[in-house]
C-alpha cells in the first residue's frame, strides 16, 4: 500500500520569492517606447525632452489620444471604427455652429455636441449590434456620410473663433496658484504642478501596493519585493521627471488633466466593472459570452455610443486648438487611433488590450511624428516609419501568441 505525502502549503510571502516573471506581450510596448524616446533624444540633440517640446507633444496629440481610448474598447470587443475622423469633423462643425454662429453659451454647446456624438454612435451601434452588419461596413459608410454632412454644414470655409474657455481647454495651462519654487540648475517650476506629480506618484504606489497585497491574499505569484520596489521607483522617476519638465515651461496643460481623468476612469471601467469584463468576454469568445448570459447586443451598442461621445469630445478639442472648425478636420484621425490601439498591445482578433497601452501606443506615434519633424525628415519618411512600426507591433503580438501556444 502506498501513501501520498501531502506537500506543505507555500505561504503567500514565499510565493513572492519564487521567480521573476516578465510578460513580453505586456512589457514590450513600454520597453519599445523608452527606446524610441532615447533614440530621438539622441538624434535631436536633446531637443525632444525640452520642457516646451514635451508640452507640445501632449497638446498636439491630445485628440488622437482621446480617440484611442474609445478605439481600444471597440477593438477589444472585436470590432473596428473607421468613421471616427469624420465624426470629429462633424461634431466640431456642430460645436462651431452653436458657439460661434448661434452665440450659445459654451457649456450648453458642449453638452449638445456630446449628445450629437452619442446619437451618431447609437446610429452606428444599432446597425452593428441589432441588425448584424459588420462594423467595418457600417463605419465605412459613416466615414463617407458624416464627412458629407460636415461639408454640407461648413461648405468650403471654416467657422471661428471659438470662446476663450474652449481655446484654454485645448491649448491653455493651469495658473501658477502657489507660485514657483527654485530647483537649482533646473530653474523655477510651478509648485502646484509639482504637488500634482507627487500626488500622482502616491496614488500609483497605493494602487500597486493594494494590488500586490490582494494577489498575496489569494495565494497568487507576485514579483519579488526588491523588483516590486524597483519598478515603482522607475515609474515614480518617470512621472516626476515629466511633471518637472512641464512645470518648468507653462505648468500643466488643461488637456493633460482631462486625459488623466479619462484614462483613470476608463481603466477602472475596463478592468474593474462588470461592463468592462463583458467587453473582454465578447471580444475573446463571442459564443462563450452569449452562452454565459452576457448581453452581447447591448454591450456592442454602448461601446459605439461611447466611441461617438469621445469622438465628439475630440472634435471640440481639435476645433478649439485650431480656433475654428474646418471641412478637412479629422482626416486620418481614425487611422492614428487604430494604430495607437494595435501598437499599444490590442489583439487583432479582439479580447486583449488596455487603455494605458493604447495611450502608450498613441505617444509612440506622437514621439515619432515630433522627433522626425525636429530632425527635418520629409513627410513621406514619417509615414514610412509609422507604417513599419505598426506592422512590427502587430507581428510582435502574433509572435508572442504563437510562442505562448507552443
Amino acid at each position: 500500500m502506498t501513501t501520498t505525502e501531502a506537500r506543505p502549503a507555500v505561504p503567500p510571502v514565499e510565493r513572492s520569492k519564487r521567480r521573476i516573471s516578465i510578460n513580453p506581450r505586456q512589457s514590450g510596448i513600454y520597453v519599445a517606447f523608452a527606446l524610441i524616446v532615447v533614440l530621438f533624444e539622441v538624434l535631436t540633440g536633446g531637443a525632444l525632452l525640452e520642457p516646451q517640446n514635451i508640452s507640445n507633444i501632449i497638446v498636439q496629440n491630445s485628440y488622437v489620444l482621446i480617440l484611442a481610448i474609445g478605439m481600444i474598447l471597440v477593438i477589444i470587443s472585436g470590432h473596428i471604427d473607421l468613421s471616427a475622423g469624420s465624426v470629429v469633423a462633424m461634431t466640431g462643425a456642430v460645436s462651431a455652429v452653436l458657439m460661434v454662429n448661434s452665440q450659445m453659451p459654451w457649456f450648453w454647446a458642449v453638452l449638445i455636441t456630446l449628445a450629437v456624438g452619442a446619437v451618431i454612435g447609437a446610429w452606428q451601434g444599432y446597425w452593428v449590434a441589432y441588425f448584424g452588419i459588420p462594423a467595418f461596413i457600417v463605419t465605412l459608410a459613416g466615414m463617407l456620410a458624416f464627412r458629407a454632412l460636415t461639408l454640407t454644414v461648413l461648405g468650403n470655409q471654416g467657422i471661428g473663433p471659438f470662446p476663450d474657455t474652449i481655446r484654454t481647454l485645448s491649448n491653455g495651462f493651469t495658473d501658477g496658484y502657489l507660485g514657483n519654487i527654485g530647483l537649482g540648475p533646473l530653474g523655477g517650476a510651478d509648485l502646484v504642478s509639482l504637488l500634482a506629480g507627487v500626488a500622482a506618484v502616491a496614488g500609483i504606489v497605493f494602487t500597486q501596493w493594494r494590488k500586490r497585497m490582494g494577489r498575496l491574499g489569494y495565494g497568487q505569484d507576485v514579483d519579488p519585493f526588491p523588483l516590486f520596489v524597483l519598478k515603482l521607483a522607475g515609474i515614480a522617476v518617470l512621472v516626476l521627471a515629466l511633471v518637472v519638465q512641464l512645470a518648468r515651461f507653462k505648468n500643466l496643460p488643461w488637456v493633460l488633466i482631462l486625459l488623466t481623468v479619462l484614462v483613470l476612469g476608463y481603466s477602472l471601467v475596463a478592468g474593474k466593472s462588470v461592463f468592462g469584463r463583458h467587453i473582454y468576454a465578447v471580444g475573446g469568445n463571442l459564443q462563450a459570452a452569449t452562452l454565459s448570459g452576457v448581453k452581447v447586443k447591448q454591450v456592442t451598442f454602448w461601446i459605439f455610443v461611447n466611441m461617438g461621445v469621445l469622438a465628439a469630445l475630440a472634435g471640440i478639442i481639435f476645433a478649439g486648438r485650431l480656433n475654428q472648425a474646418g471641412p478637412t478636420a479629422g482626416i486620418n484621425f481614425e487611422l492614428d487611433a487604430i494604430a495607437a490601439a494595435f501598437i499599444g498591445g490590442a489583439a487583432v482578433q479582439g479580447g486583449v488590450g488596455k487603455v494605458v497601452g493604447a495611450i502608450t501606443g498613441g505617444l509612440i506615434m506622437a514621439v515619432i511624428n515630433n522627433g522626425m519633424s525636429l530632425i527635418g525628415a520629409p513627410s513621406e519618411r514619417v509615414m514610412l516609419v509609422k507604417g513599419v512600426v505598426l506592422l512590427a507591433a502587430v507581428a510582435y503580438d502574433i509572435w508572442t501568441k504563437r510562442r505562448a501556444a507552443s
